[in-house]
């Protein structure tokens, strides 16, 4: 696989790769931790998706947004978030942070406000939003 562009062979990839996990959609996002940016990337609809893009960016960790309540106590969705961070580690050996994404898809959709968002943007905006807040958290 050709290296991306900035990358040598000596130095380590440090990429992260986050992800806003959906039932019908899984918002993805990179960054590095270094410049401490992220970016959105396409939603992935299938699992098989991530596979192709832990291959593509070979990443040093994932994160995973978790969805609580307004009062920080998990649902349904937080065990289902959960159970993809567990599939994750299994299937990549890697650490998978997980992230309180409490009001992320509201931040995105704020952001994307008045844009001609595609289906799928605001999960990945928010898995944005996931990533820089895991970047806040670890400083």
């Amino acid at each position: 696989m050709p290296e991306r562009p900035g990358r040598t062979a000596e130095r380590p990839a440090r990429t992260i790769l986050a992800f806003d996990f959906g039932l019908k959609r899984i918002g993805v996002a990179v960054g590095e931790p270094e410049l401490r940016t992220a970016h959105p990337l396409p939603a992935l609809g299938r699992f098989s998706e991530v596979e192709r893009l832990v291959a593509q960016w070979r990443p040093a960790r994932l994160v995973v947004g978790m969805p609580l309540s307004v009062r920080g106590e998990a649902h349904a969705m937080t065990r289902h978030a959960e159970s993809f961070a567990r599939r994750l580690e299994r299937r990549f050996k890697l650490p998978v942070a997980r992230v309180d994404e409490r009001f992320t898809s509201v931040e995105a959709a704020s952001r994307l406000r008045g844009t001609r968002a595609r289906k799928g943007e605001v999960d990945s905006v928010a898995a944005q939003l996931v990533l820089e807040q895991y970047f806040d958290e670890a400083a």
